[in-house]
């Protein structure tokens, strides 16, 4: 219905989500044997250690991971990152005259 905000039965269906992950990843190409990272993004994690006898509300613990609410997760395709280590420019040539001393 045009103009209906509330959400659809079927969008809704528990694992309907993962029919589009599998189009998707279709869409890209990518292969069963392809090396996948799956990866958490939007988190905060306590990097200083705190007073012990801080209240843990306020002070948490050193290395705690709070996920925040517009976390997210990343998928990479590691078979098919291109890494090209940069070349230097043939055309650049340097100011001053190199001397070994």
């Amino acid at each position: 219905m045009i103009g209906n905000l509330e959400p659809e039965e079927s969008v809704m269906a528990q694992g309907h989500w993962l029919g589009h992950l599998s189009i998707a990843l279709q869409k890209l190409g990518w292969e069963g044997s392809d090396d996948i990272a799956v990866e958490v993004g939007g988190v905060a994690v306590t990097g200083t250690a705190t007073n012990t006898n801080g209240n843990p509300k306020w002070s948490k613990p050193f290395g705690t991971v709070t996920y925040q609410n517009d976390a997210f997760i990343v998928i990479k395709n590691r078979s098919r990152n291109p890494f090209v280590p940069s070349q230097p420019n043939p055309d650049l040539k340097q100011a001053h005259s190199y001397e070994k001393q």
